[in-house]
């Protein structure tokens, strides 16, 4: 069973229609002992890093979300989710962050000239041997939306970049621990199959 942590996120229920398509059960929870028993957590993610990190903290589930980030069952975070595993952004200063993972999270700067936020569809660079992102088409395509970046200061944590002016973190993965800048629920086909991969992996997990 897949916990799909609610916090507000703009996204949760998209994300869980796409579980819902897949036949993989899940629920949607704010309960730390909910999210402890799942076989797999998914942190999904729309908005401001400040903002979503205020509720995390108010409904009083950032120390259960550590918790099962680091006890070595699937742990996905998708786009601000993502970014929350990190230490700090430049959206919300003196928020600190879930400090999942090493680094910071930025504000597009050099785009060429190309308007932010970062919104439709961009390929990915896979960038090493990746349990979720294996097997894809040359130049696969996924739906981005964001202003912010993660900038990893791991770089073998990073498993995919991607290109809108210059090149920015589009994936991390660290063990059990996931996440992605783009929308797999939003991404057609190639996203069902990550979440597809996502879910196998808890199934894993038993």
């Amino acid at each position: 069973m897949i916990a799909i942590i609610d916090y507000g996120a703009g996204n949760l229920q998209s994300v869980k229609n796409a579980l819902d398509h897949l036949d993989a059960p899940n629920f949607v929870t704010s309960v730390p002992d909910e999210i402890h028993s799942a076989d797999g957590v998914i942190l999904p993610g729309v908005g401001a890093f400040g903002h979503a990190m205020d509720e995390i903290n108010k409904r009083g589930i950032a120390d259960a979300i550590r918790k099962a980030a680091r006890n070595g069952k699937p742990f996905l975070g998708i786009c601000v989710g993502m970014q929350l595993f990190f230490e700090s952004s430049e959206e919300s200063p003196g928020v600190p962050g879930l400090g999942l993972m090493q680094g910071k999270v930025v504000r597009f700067r050099d785009t060429d000239g190309r308007k932010v936020p970062h919104m439709g569809w961009n390929t990915i660079n896979v960038t090493k041997e990746s349990r979720l992102l294996f097997d894809l088409p040359p130049e696969p395509f996924f739906y981005f939306v964001h202003s912010y970046y993660v900038k990893s200061d791991i770089r073998t944590d990073v498993s995919a970049t991607a290109d809108y002016g210059s090149t920015f973190d589009a994936a991390v993965e660290d063990g059990s621990l996931f996440g992605l800048q783009f929308h797999p629920e939003k991404s057609g086909d190639l996203g069902l199959r990550i979440l597809r991969r996502f879910v196998s992996l808890t199934a894993r997990f038993i």
